[in-house]
């Protein structure tokens, strides 16, 4: 066999450990599950799975591929965890996948295709990121998870009337029994987009065991 094609398939693998390494040191700078060396196997890995695909001769490489993207599904879900109300890990588990995707176009040889969407990641991760902020200052809606004391009694009451007084508009989308704990799912939505006094009102309640934003 050709000696080159060993060294054209060292570049490839090369190519992917560079892109790998550039979209992990962003997940790595901002502490997220799957960071630095994670991405760069996860590139690596594609890359080389797409690889032997193509040499197989008797292996469809459009199944192989299939199964890499199977594959990833189960390590992108494993990012994704739910604290609270919140759901965390969806940004990290869709860089999984789409880097996943590069290692296959660099294992097909399409490198046009994997420079232009490693830019537009790169400029998703780095540069939009401030849009992203500004755009979350001006989100008016909060979901609020509040826990009450032997079922807050008087509460429910209480803090609706707080917030008819300060013009915040609201809804109870959910009220649970939690043992001996009532807990209380409200979206509030404030005209100035401040909700501190909301935070106020609930640490000083008597009634209220905890809170969640």
């Amino acid at each position: 066999m050709d000696i080159t094609i060993y060294f054209e398939e060292a570049a490839q693998v090369s190519v992917a450990f560079i892109i790998g390494a550039v979209i992990g040191l962003e997940r790595e700078f901002r502490s997220k599950p799957a960071g630095f060396r994670t991405m760069i196997l996860i590139c690596v890995g594609s890359c080389l799975y797409t690889i032997l695909s193509r040499e197989a001769s008797n292996a469809s490489s459009d199944r192989i591929a299939s199964n890499i993207v199977t594959g990833i599904g189960f390590i992108g879900a494993g990012v994704i965890f739910k604290e609270g109300i919140t759901v965390n890990g969806l940004t990290t588990a869709a860089l999984i996948w789409i880097t996943a995707a590069l290692g296959m176009a660099i294992g097909y040889h399409n490198y046009p295709l994997a420079i232009v969407v490693s830019i537009m990641v790169v400029i998703v991760l780095f540069i939009l990121e401030p849009v992203q902020r500004y755009i979350n200052r001006l989100h008016r809606v909060k979901d609020y998870k509040i826990r009450t004391i032997e079922l807050g009694k008087d509460f429910k009451k209480e803090l609706e009337i707080f917030f008819n007084s300060h013009d915040l508009t609201y809804r109870c989308m959910k009220t649970i029994k939690d043992n001996n704990d009532a807990v209380y799912l409200y979206r509030i939505s404030s005209p100035d987009r401040n909700y501190d006094s909301v935070n106020q009102f609930l640490l000083i309640h008597k009634e209220v065991k905890s809170f969640e934003v």
